[in-house]
């Protein structure tokens, strides 16, 4: 863990790093601003080679429903959420799945992936996919490579509507956007 790092940690703006936490980072949509134009996901697939078939991201439709009598249909970013204690880490045999110590993001190392889908099954978000050209399971990994560099993921940056949001979250910008998210499933429902 680098020194910024820690001292972020120390002075209680973030509890979560490595093997104890979630990543550092946060991913999150804005449902109200998005077209639902899959550009998210192309620019993923592009960027990372895959075939038809695995998707590291996806924008699912819910709904539609009646909200004051008028149909509404609601679409959400499914990305992976480089969980604190992620189920296709402790799943995978060869330890293949990883998750990064300094900043928590939970990434496949193919030279280590025997293809034995243990990962897949073990998640229950169904993030990890199947690469049929490879043979191996491949997921999101938050474009590690650009983060690196100090660049946002390609979904983000190619986001038409800049309806997708990357950046280094503190506990209380986190603790934030769970509640709002929470606030709008809510309303979601009460109104239909």
């Amino acid at each position: 863990m680098d020194d910024g790092l820690k001292a972020m940690v120390k002075m209680g703006q973030m509890e979560r790093t490595g093997e104890s936490g979630m990543s550092i980072y946060y991913l999150s949509h804005d449902g109200k601003n998005c077209i639902n134009c899959y550009s998210c996901e192309v620019h993923c697939k592009t960027k990372n080679g895959l075939p038809v078939g695995p998707r590291f991201c996806q924008i699912l439709s819910v709904g539609p429903k009646l909200v004051g009598g008028v149909p509404k249909l609601g679409l959400v970013f499914m990305p992976c959420f480089h969980c604190e204690k992620p189920w296709c880490v402790a799943a995978c045999p060869t330890g293949a799945m990883q998750k990064r110590e300094k900043d928590g993001i939970v990434f496949v190392e193919p030279s280590l992936c025997v293809g034995c889908k243990s990962c897949i099954i073990a998640c229950p978000w169904g993030t990890p996919q199947w690469n049929p050209e490879t043979g191996k399971a491949a997921k999101c990994d938050y474009c590690r490579d650009r983060v690196d560099a100090g660049l946002k993921p390609a979904c983000v940056t190619k986001c038409l509507t800049q309806c997708l949001d990357f950046g280094v979250a503190t506990a209380e910008e986190t603790a934030a956007l769970k509640r709002e998210r929470w606030a709008r499933a809510v309303a979601f429902d009460l109104m239909a």
